[in-house]
């Protein structure tokens, strides 16, 4: 194990990273030099009971949990736009006896946490404060990011609050909503054709194709961009982190007995998983939920890992709907696996005709979501038809993304 310092920081109190796979420790970089993602070397919880849910301050959205935050330690460097603790509603509550507005349907039976409130429409504004964050309190001045959609208008528009420049490649196809939101907060588009994969690696490529923070990329190709990525940056996670946070908050720190979320790159599965396991660990909440995630019929690795080509498409077709997690390689796959294996969840494939339907009963019930969120919901009715989720038992669904952006 070896430690090096990959970047000069205005902050020296920055905490540092650390390869879960070779152990290096590093000051910055975007991936270890054996190629995996790294994660913060010394992620904080805190000490003592959990404060009594009434009289928590939660003013500061999801900042009001700076204790288990890694990020933001200086509340300076913060970049933010009061985001976080997002509605949690019983999905049911008004809709009738069906459901769904008059379909034939049952109940979903759960709580949606309505992430698609955030400033920018979609959950990624979680990662996208704290990773600017980070970013600004490592003094950088430009960064890029890979991305289909949401987590790009979110990297641009916080990188706008900090007064950092910001290029975001995007597939050639992206829809025009998204790359409006983009280029309004003043970052600049690149777009690339072919799959999401050319997507990231026309990025990386800008980078100087090796792959650290500024200092190294420099180093290689006169580039003094940060990788701001939604995947491979570990700040990023430490923002999804706090959906976990605010369910048990919300909840009276109690975790529920289920977690539903949409699946590509995972960041707000494993986002879940890891805040959801800090709160067990401080003694906050007692169980960590099982973990569901829902992929997009035809580009679904998690789910042909588990259970074979078959399940991964199940009509034999693809989920076109479903753009914003069609992802046939997660940089954090083995990650995603482990964290299905800890909490006895599983990964499921949804179809596009089932996620279509659910996107009608969604809008129906009013709940104004794009499509790529439909699929958890989707994915909740199948898990409880095949009976791996009870009828009684307390199930979360976060529903990531604005039907604006659609």
């Amino acid at each position: 194990m070896g430690s090096h310092d990959d970047t000069a920081s205005p902050n020296p109190d920055l905490r540092g990273l650390r390869c879960p796979g070779c152990g290096e420790t590093y000051r910055d970089r975007w991936r270890c030099r054996c190629g995996s993602p790294l994660d913060f070397a010394d992620p904080p919880t805190p000490e003592g009971p959990a404060p009594d849910p009434d009289s928590f301050d939660a003013r500061d959205g999801l900042w009001a949990f700076d204790d288990f935050l890694a990020v933001g330690d200086d509340p300076s460097d913060r970049v933010t736009l009061a985001e976080g603790m997002t509605p949690l509603v019983d999905a049911d509550e008004g809709c009738g006896s069906a459901g769904d507005a008059g379909n034939e349907a049952a109940p979903w039976n759960a709580s949606f946490k309505l992430e698609y409130v955030f400033p920018t429409g979609s959950f990624k504004d979680r990662g996208a404060t704290a990773t600017l964050t980070r970013a600004r309190g490592l003094g950088v001045e430009r960064v890029v990011e890979d991305s289909s959609g949401n987590a790009g208008a979110a990297i641009a528009t916080y990188a706008a609050r900090a007064g950092i420049a910001a290029e975001i490649y995007v597939p050639a196809d992206v829809k025009e909503s998204k790359l409006r939101a983009i280029r309004r907060a003043g970052a600049e588009p690149v777009r690339i054709d072919g799959s999401r994969g050319d997507v990231t690696d026309a990025c990386v490529a800008a980078l100087g194709g090796g792959g650290s923070g500024a200092a190294e990329a420099t180093d290689r190709s006169g580039t003094d961009a940060w990788y701001a990525s939604h995947a491979w940056n570990p700040a990023f996670f430490e923002g999804t982190a706090t959906v976990a946070y605010e369910i048990a908050y919300q909840r009276g720190w109690e975790a529920p007995d289920a977690v539903v979320t949409p699946l590509g790159h995972g960041t707000l599965f494993l986002g879940a998983y890891r805040g959801f396991r800090r709160l067990e660990r401080a003694g906050w909440t007692d169980s960590v939920p099982r973990l569901y995630g829902a992929q997009a019929a035809g580009v679904a690795p998690i789910v042909r890992a588990l259970h074979g080509p078959e399940a991964a498409a199940p009509d034999g077709t693809v989920n076109e709907a479903a753009d914003g997690i069609q992802i046939a390689e997660p940089v954090r796959d083995r990650e995603i696996r482990a964290a299905i294996d800890a909490t006895g969840g599983d990964a499921l494939a949804v179809t596009e005709a089932a996620a279509t339907r659910e996107l009608d009963r969604l809008h129906a019930a009013g709940f104004y979501t794009e499509a790529t969120c439909a699929v958890a919901p989707a994915a909740l009715r199948t898990l409880r038809e095949r009976g791996e989720v009870g009828p009684d038992e307390d199930v979360v669904v976060p529903l990531t993304g604005s039907g604006l952006k659609s």
